[in-house]
């Protein structure tokens, strides 16, 4: 395939900036002929006989497709450590998690084993690795870049989105990945977001329960907002619910048939986490489904009457290590700073803003307004200008 577009591009039909870039896909993303999984013995020798949709967008821009990365089984944890394929290993330092469920792809980024790779987030699994391996990773409005051809967690709260080293490599791949279907101001090229804003207004989330190290990281950050001549202000997160119904529902509708058939497959952790779902009945849902969706058009317009963007800790705390993770269970890495963006469905990135003492990186999570992906790249982008965070990587032997 390189040969390939080494020949298209001598010959003239550069198809743009993907084109010969080898990027890697989380192993809940359908591709055609290739064994996809979710990193569960349920579906081990599962082959699609089509492509995701972003895949086809990916292949057409003339990107190069490594293969597939690691992740939490189905997308049910935040470390990445339960897995058909065994734990996955944060590369700053072996004995550290990752973060999940994207945390193959975090992983592989930051290792430069890959250009970049395509994560899902539900809860903050795209955010929460890239923030413990110190990689770029954005999250978009909901239903900016298509779901379809992806092994859902919660489909009303799925998300996809790049995961990449620089918040330029984040706009690069969302001019192919973003789809214009029901989002009326969908860009053409989000690299023109940079710069957009003359002057940032800046909402800074009050967050409980942070780690001293954490805090200390974050107010570096905003001193960095302050030099830069941001105009900052102090917010405050509207009151919601993570939609237990809901999500209930379509967790337990998917995987039905799959417990039936192929019970003793699972892993006994994820196994018990599903069967806990209840069915709710038809009318609860569609009543908390129109809250959803009614929330997040009302709390978006709420929250950035006068920001343009938040900015808050990735995660309350520095990255966990293994042993740590193991006993605290599937969710053992909180993502009480990460999911209230996937209910409210508004774009958030997560980019490097220091490290802890043990040597592993911290994230800063920057969201913004409904369909608000330009003033997030851009506040982002200002940030890595200002900073050298992004440019340093693990040393790997």
């Amino acid at each position: 395939e390189a040969a390939k577009a080494d020949i298209e591009i001598k010959n003239g039909k550069w198809k743009g900036p993907l084109h010969g870039i080898p990027i890697a896909l989380k192993d809940n993303i359908d591709t055609m002929g290739v064994l996809t999984t979710a990193a569960s013995a349920v579906y081990k020798d599962r082959i699609p006989t089509e492509d995701a949709e972003i895949v086809t967008r990916l292949k057409n821009a003339g990107a190069i497709l490594l293969g597939k990365l690691n992740m939490h089984e189905f997308a049910f944890g935040t470390t990445s450590l339960t897995s058909y394929y065994g734990s996955v290993h944060n590369p700053w330092n072996l004995d550290y998690i990752a973060g999940g469920s994207s945390g193959g792809s975090a992983a592989a980024v930051a290792a430069g084993l890959c250009y970049a790779a395509i994560g899902t987030d539900t809860g903050g699994s795209i955010r929460l690795p890239s923030a413990c391996c110190g990689i770029t990773g954005f999250k978009p409005t909901y239903s900016l870049v298509s779901i379809k051809g992806i092994i859902p967690a919660i489909q009303s709260m799925d998300h996809a989105g790049p995961m990449c080293r620089t918040v330029e490599d984040a706009a690069i791949l969302l001019n192919v990945l973003a789809s214009t279907q029901g989002a009326a101001n969908c860009q053409t090229d989000y690299r023109t977001s940079f710069n957009s804003i003359k002057k940032p207004r800046i909402g800074i989330l009050k967050i409980a329960n942070l780690s001293d190290e954490v805090n200390a990281a974050f107010m570096a950050a905003v001193n960095s907002f302050k030099n830069l001549g941001f105009n900052i202000t102090n917010a405050e997160m509207p009151k919601w619910e993570w939609p237990e119904i809901v999500s209930d529902a379509e967790t337990e509708a998917y995987h039905r048939q799959l417990i039936l058939e192929r019970k003793d497959q699972y892993d006994p952790s994820i196994l018990a986490l599903i069967t806990t779902k209840k069915k709710p009945s038809s009318t609860d849902y569609i009543i908390e489904k129109n809250k959803l969706d009614d929330d997040r058009i009302n709390i978006s317009k709420q929250l950035f009457q006068n920001i343009d963007v938040l900015i808050l800790p990735t995660i309350p705390s520095a990255t966990l290590k293994i042993e740590d993770a193991q006993t605290k269970g599937n969710f053992a890495l909180s993502d009480d700073n990460t999911s209230p963006f996937d209910y409210f469905g508004l774009p958030a990135i997560s980019i490097p803003c220091g490290f802890s003492k043990n040597g592993m990186p911290l994230g800063l999570q920057i969201a913004g307004p409904r369909w608000g992906e330009s003033k997030v790249l851009d506040v982002a982008q200002k940030y890595q200008n200002a900073t050298r965070w992004h440019l340093k990587h693990p040393t790997i032997s």
